[in-house]
């Protein structure tokens, strides 16, 4: 089969002939129809993330159709329009990830390629009137937006929500699903025509965080937030205790950005802030937000898609501020 295969630190994408997965009990083999590209990706090619192996597939999200199954494995699968819950081994709890836990595409071999192996667990049908290319766009970033904003954030209806850095995979799925629930959604870019672009999707208002006025302008708009959803971090968090309402929830979800500047403690713990770490998601937010989405009727959305020999120039884009939405990769079968 063709697969995308990532060989050492800093290495291109590189598309050769690999063997096909030999199952396992318990496992399903998918026909990989489109996979979607996430800033994990980029990272491990970098060299930026731990547990690293190679060579590897890389790709977390993938839909597709179910090819073969092991012995243990109902029939009824075989055919089947899937999606892949790409968190591994999350465990029992539902507050927080078990000690095994892992993401699909490092340390496994992940979508990139034309077929994949995963646990019957992690499938899923896909959400009715999504093509593929679609499909594959929503599981990491919406499990993880989903997660942040329902599971640990608690939105609620007509809430004011900021979404910071509007574009990226969880920013963009978190807005769609901020505005499907009625809140009044403001966000944050470096690029004006984000902004715009999300205000005719339905946000209110939003500021360029190049103004060094963007929070003071924002607090005064708004007077405040009572979610803000973070995937960057970096010095201008900092603001966020300005901009939370009293009784606010600042929940983060990634550091693309850089660590945690220094902040006034005072802030939140007068405020009665609560600031929430989330990372992916369990089982039963994947199903949740699979219910959300059906319900919703809420359309991942995609900046490009290539053809599976175009992958290197794909996560080339993934290192580009200028997109907003998904990077697909589509297979030629």
């Amino acid at each position: 089969m063709k697969a995308v295969v990532l060989k050492d630190i800093g290495a291109p994408l590189t598309v050769q002939e690999v063997d096909v997965p030999s199952l396992e009990e318990g496992e399903v083999l998918v026909r990989i129809k489109a996979a979607a590209l996430n800033r994990r990706d980029l990272w491990i090619q970098k060299g930026q993330y731990a547990g690293l192996k190679f060579p590897i597939i890389l790709g977390s999200d993938g839909s597709g159709v179910i090819e073969k199954l092991s012995s243990t494995v109902e029939q009824s699968w075989v055919g089947q329009n899937v999606i892949i819950n790409p968190s591994l081994n999350w465990g029992d709890s539902q507050a927080f990830q078990s000690s095994e836990f892992s993401i699909l595409g490092m340390p496994h071999n992940g979508t990139f390629a034309e077929f994949v192996k995963v646990n019957v667990e992690n499938i899923y049908a896909m959400p009715e009137g999504l093509s593929y290319e679609e499909a594959a766009s929503l599981p990491l970033a919406g499990l993880t937006a989903f997660r942040a904003l329902f599971s640990r954030a608690a939105l609620k209806a007509t809430e004011k929500v900021l979404i910071v850095g509007v574009g990226g995979g969880v920013a963009s799925i978190g807005l769609l699903m901020a505005l499907k629930v009625q809140a009044e959604v403001y966000v944050t870019s470096g690029d004006q025509a984000k902004i715009e672009k999300s205000k005719l999707l339905g946000a209110t208002g939003g500021e360029n965080y190049h103004n060094d006025h963007w929070a003071a302008n924002l607090k005064k708009e708004t007077g405040g937030f009572d979610v803000i959803l973070d995937s960057a971090l970096g010095p201008g968090f900092g603001h966020h205790l300005d901009l939370a309402k009293p009784g606010g929830r600042i929940v983060f979800c990634g550091s693309t950005a850089g660590d945690l500047p220094t902040m006034n403690a005072r802030k939140i713990f007068w405020k009665q802030l609560s600031i929430l770490g989330t990372t992916m998601g369990s089982p039963s937010d994947f199903r949740n937000m699979l219910y959300f989405v059906n319900e919703q009727k809420i359309k991942p959305l995609i900046d490009t898609v290539f053809s599976i020999d175009e992958a290197d120039r794909a996560i080339e884009l993934m290192n580009s501020s200028s997109r907003f939405g998904k990077i697909v990769l589509k297979m030629a079968i």
